[in-house]
């Protein structure tokens, strides 16, 4: 008999497997993968955000899902940090309120948490693809044939449905919509949009655009992003993407810090005759700001440098999605994350229907549902 279950070795499951080995429970926790954390390793290359240093109330607001509000309030930025400490992993405070640990990568963090598991009694299976049920058992494929498990308690963090390469793949959701699990319909999250470019600008791919404003409805926006041969991606496009995704306009402020009434007093003084080009690179815009304007505004060029209209695509696909919407839908869990429709089953994690964007969010919240989920299921377990 497997006392508690875990599948999903992302931050999420393994959270969930120390909340329920900290009661003294016997814990297996499996992942598709040869190692554990791919997706936190992979995301912790350029530097691992682990959260946001600001005021419970600022956090809150950057999730859609209120019943996250308890989750979060348990383990919040605060606890992130001191938790990090706890396991040797010394943490600093950006000038924009982002937390790094010093070492910057994920990769020491990782070793130090999976090794203080192993030590309170965690046992790792990899290579153990979960594949549905047999009947009332969890039906894996292995190195060594099909396993089947009874645990009495099982924590499912299985990821969403984007980059499928590190294992979020959303095989899961037939499976549990089988079994009467309601699942709210994925949709991209902090991702890139597509856009169809002209050839000329094929020479500005890569380059990042700096010092301009983004229009999105209401919101005006600062942030960098690149261009790249499809679209648009980078942090100020994420910062908007779930405005764009569900229909807004996108435009750009290219002289943010000038007023249009200043801008046509410096074009009036400008030499008559002079070039287009030359009159924006007098204003201050860069090679990549004035290819933008050449690209959606070539006939009319200085009428739209405040407000430049972008022409989009839609958003890039899923699974080149830094994150996703959808999931385990809200009424179909209990408050303590348990499956109403599979009792003794739990879900945490990107599996939930919850969209948070970048800057440690998302990894603030996928700990906070699985501490939460995995205290849950030590309750259900010692019931």
């Amino acid at each position: 008999m497997i006392h508690a279950l875990v599948i999903g070795a992302g931050p999420a499951g393994l959270m969930a497997a120390e909340a329920l080995a900290a009661t003294g429970a016997p814990v297996l926790v499996c992942d598709a993968k040869p190692s554990v954390a791919r997706k936190l390793l992979m995301a912790g290359k350029s530097g691992l955000n682990i959260t946001k240093d600001e005021p419970l109330s600022a956090l809150l607001a950057r999730y859609d899902a209120p019943a996250l509000k308890p989750m979060l309030t348990a383990f919040g930025p605060e606890a992130v940090q001191d938790w990090c400490r706890a396991l040797g992993q010394e943490v600093f405070t950006g000038s924009s309120g982002r937390v790094f640990p010093v070492a910057m990568k994920a990769s020491p963090l990782v070793r130090a948490w999976t090794a203080r598991l192993v030590a309170s009694g965690v046992t790792f299976r990899t290579r153990w693809r979960w594949e549905g049920f047999d009947g009332d058992d969890f039906r894996f494929q292995t190195p060594v044939g099909v396993q089947t498990l009874t645990p009495r308690v099982t924590v499912l963090a299985l990821g969403g449905a984007s980059w499928q390469r590190l294992g979020s793949d959303a095989a899961w959701v037939p499976w549990l919509s089988e079994r009467g699990v309601g699942i709210v319909p994925w949709q991209p999250a902090n991702m890139g949009f597509r856009v169809t470019w002209s050839p000329m600008m094929a020479a500005h791919f890569g380059q990042p655009v700096k010092g301009t404003a983004l229009l999105v409805g209401s919101r005006v926006l600062r942030g960098e992003f690149v261009i790249t041969a499809h679209g648009l991606e980078g942090g100020g496009i994420y910062d908007a993407s779930r405005a764009l995704r569900d229909g807004a306009r996108l435009a750009l402020d290219l002289l943010p810090d000038q007023s249009e009434a200043e801008i046509a007093r410096r074009l009036h003084a400008m030499r008559h005759g002079e070039s287009v080009v030359n009159r924006l690179r007098k204003l201050g815009l860069g090679k990549v700001q004035i290819a933008l304007v050449m690209e959606f505004a070539r006939q009319t060029p200085f009428d739209h440098l405040k407000a430049l209209p972008v022409a989009l695509d839609g958003p890039a696909p899923l699974d080149g999605a830094i994150s996703v919407a959808g999931g385990v839908g809200w009424p179909s869990v209990t408050e303590g994350l348990e499956l109403r429709a599979l009792p003794g089953t739990f879900v945490c994690g990107e599996m939930l229907d919850w969209e948070a964007p970048t800057g440690g969010y998302l990894l603030t919240g996928c700990w906070a549902t699985g501490l939460w989920a995995g205290r849950a299921a030590a309750a259900c377990l010692q019931r």
